[in-house]
């Protein structure tokens, strides 16, 4: 009767933690459904926005009832936004030089990050604080001193000796080149910190293998280490690319007449109201320059969109293993 009695009330006892249990799992499970939808809703609500203003006519505007849904659907905002930004021109050239710093950068940040993880020297330390400066210093602070450097390029004073003048390297894509190969471009910093720390993640016994089998440093990196670090070199090139794509500060300040997207979205309002109103740029509706000027954004964004659909896979699982790994 005791044991029987013993048994009931342990088997109450387990019933009433594993009821607990459940109940702390549903709460759990709540609340991170809850965080993961107010979270969801403030990233994709300006872009829902967007699209919903970008496709209703200009009479929707000042319906009362019109919000979400436009009663006159439309394309004109996008014909409007195309045609004033030579969309498809500026695409290209966008794409170009977001590509060429891209894997210009890769490639400088990998050397530089294999560097001060396996190739120690004396003030390795102290240059790759100066690294880690670059990422806490405001790009503002520096941006005189480059600025001046570039319209009077003139290579520590060789240039002019051959040319007996320096050379202005302004609206051209040679900013980019230069900066993209010296690890200088922006974001350089972070992208190096990346590579240091996955490389610093992989055994130093891969790299004694390969010397003892008579191998380089060179070829030790770029055999062994470069196809090791597949997941941290994703990690740079999508980051690299979609930061030069978005990229209004630098871009501005070194190119001034080339057609590129984030030119071409600071100058859509006033080239709007320059068309809107036959070469005068006051008195166009302010509402409808905001319509189109969202029209724009979408169309910026719609590439950077289309290549998250196929590559987020990769991208996903290369944060996870760089993560791992460094």
């Amino acid at each position: 009767m005791i044991k029987a009695n013993l048994r009931k009330l342990v088997a109450w006892q387990i019933a009433r933690l594993l009821s607990f249990e459940s109940w702390k799992r549903g709460l759990w499970t709540c609340i991170r459904l809850v965080l993961i939808a107010g979270l969801s809703f403030v990233i994709i609500y300006p872009i829902l926005q967007k699209i919903a203003t970008a496709i209703k006519d200009k009479t929707d505007l000042y319906s009362p009832i019109v919000i979400w849904i436009p009663e006159h659907f439309t394309s004109d905002n996008f014909k409007q936004a195309i045609k004033i930004m030579d969309y498809w021109t500026t695409l290209g050239n966008t794409f170009t030089l977001s590509a060429m710093v891209t894997v210009l950068t890769a490639m400088s940040c990998a050397f530089a990050g294999y560097g001060f993880a396996r190739l120690k020297f004396k003030g390795s330390n102290l240059l790759f604080g100066g690294v880690i400066l670059t990422i806490l210093v405001p790009p503002t602070t520096i941006l005189i001193p480059m600025y001046l450097n570039l319209k009077d390029f003139s290579l520590m004073g060789l240039i002019p000796l051959f040319t007996g003048k320096s050379v202005n390297l302004l609206d051209t894509q040679w900013p980019f080149i230069l900066t993209s190969l010296t690890a200088n471009s922006m974001k350089a910093g972070l992208y190096i910190f990346i590579f240091r720390q996955f490389f610093r993640g992989i055994p130093k016994e891969v790299e004694e293998a390969a010397y003892i089998d008579g191998a380089s440093v060179s070829k030790t990196f770029t055999k062994i280490m470069l196809p090791n670090a597949t997941p941290s070199i994703i990690t740079v090139l999508l980051f690299s690319f979609v930061w030069q794509w978005n990229d209004s500060f630098f871009t501005t300040t070194y190119l001034t007449t080339s057609k590129v997207m984030s030119i071409m979205l600071s100058s859509l309002p006033y080239n709007l109201r320059i068309m809107l109103n036959d070469g005068v740029s006051s008195g166009a509706d302010p509402f409808y320059q905001s319509m189109v000027l969202d029209t724009g954004m979408l169309l910026a964004i719609a590439p950077l969109v289309l290549i998250y659909i196929f590559v987020q896979r990769y991208f996903v699982e290369s944060v996870e293993r760089t993560g791992i790994v460094g």
